[in-house]
């Protein structure tokens, strides 16, 4: 049985596959996360939708260097609870992702990012000129 998280909306750029949908939780979505992930102290039916839009739309915030140290603060968090909880054999590559995401959140977002766009809108309003 294959099942993704989210089904109605697909983008596969290898294959050139493209669906175009309302996204919507797949079908066996709650059960894995029931069954084979097991997470203490949230429910399944919370962890699944939370997670799947978290997982889908924080990395996108990251590529765009919007809310950049929260997004990778809130990545972080996941990547641990899946070392810990889902799959402990994985720290290598859990360890490389916890490597870049507290990169992020300690330095922050560089100058080719949306944050640093609106930081620098905020810091010298139009018409004014730091002295």
């Amino acid at each position: 049985m294959h099942s993704t998280k989210i089904e109605s909306f697909r983008l596969d750029i290898v294959d050139g596959t493209f669906v175009f949908g309302m996204p919507r939780l797949g079908d066996f979505t709650i059960d894995l996360f029931r069954d084979e992930y097991g997470l203490p102290l949230i429910p399944p039916e919370i962890a699944a939708p939370v997670t799947a839009l978290a997982e889908h739309v924080l990395p996108v915030l990251l590529l765009l260097g919007l809310a950049t140290r929260f997004s990778a603060l809130a990545l972080l968090g996941m990547t641990l609870v899946i070392q810990l909880f889902v799959d402990p054999s994985a720290y290598p590559l859990h360890g490389v992702w916890a490597t870049v995401l507290v990169y992020l959140i300690a330095r922050g977002p560089g100058w080719l990012s949306l944050d640093h766009l609106i930081a620098a809108r905020f810091d010298h309003p139009q018409g004014t000129r730091p002295a």
